[in-house]
């Protein structure tokens, strides 16, 4: 009789432990396909948010971010949060359109996680008089009132050697 309890119990640690991997595995990154509809809604307004730097318009550059206080941008100097503080870094950090430069995009990857957010991981190339910089990006992605914008913006570079 112990060796039948014994045996029921460890069946119940065996079974519950690969259930908890299961879980595991799920909650590790499941993605989803996004909708061709928002995946043409994600890339016009990223290519808008080039255009507008390309322009030296840091405030229609911005209108690719969500306006909300709730945003994050992370670079080489650590983490900004909210719509107007964000604004301000990219104006100290790019006063003129010599600092601005050209800028090229190149998505490597975009994916959705839920039906309202999204992934973009990609390459930028920043071409200026005073120093061609390059470096990787990681945007999230909102499905919000007024369309797709970023949320978080994680960037990093240097200098191209």
């Amino acid at each position: 009789m112990k060796q039948l309890v014994l045996i029921a119990l460890m069946a119940i640690i065996f079974m519950s432990s690969c259930n908890v991997e299961e879980n595991e595995d799920i909650s590790r990154g499941s993605t989803i396909d996004l909708s061709q509809a928002d995946r043409d809604e994600i890339m016009q307004a990223f290519l808008a948010t080039e255009d507008a730097w390309n322009k030296g318009d840091l405030e229609e550059f911005m209108k690719g971010y969500k306006e909300s206080e709730n945003i994050a941008f992370v670079g080489a100097s650590g983490p900004t949060y909210g719509y107007q503080a964000t604004l301000e870094r990219y104006k100290n950090g790019y006063p003129d359109t010599t600092a601005m430069g050209k800028l090229d995009f190149e998505v490597l990857k975009l994916y959705g996680i839920d039906n309202i957010t999204a992934v973009m991981i990609g390459r930028f190339y920043l071409n200026r008089t005073i120093g061609d910089q390059q470096g990787y990006y990681t945007l999230i992605w909102q499905k919000t009132a007024d369309g797709w914008r970023i949320i978080s913006d994680h960037s990093s570079g240097g200098p191209v050697e």
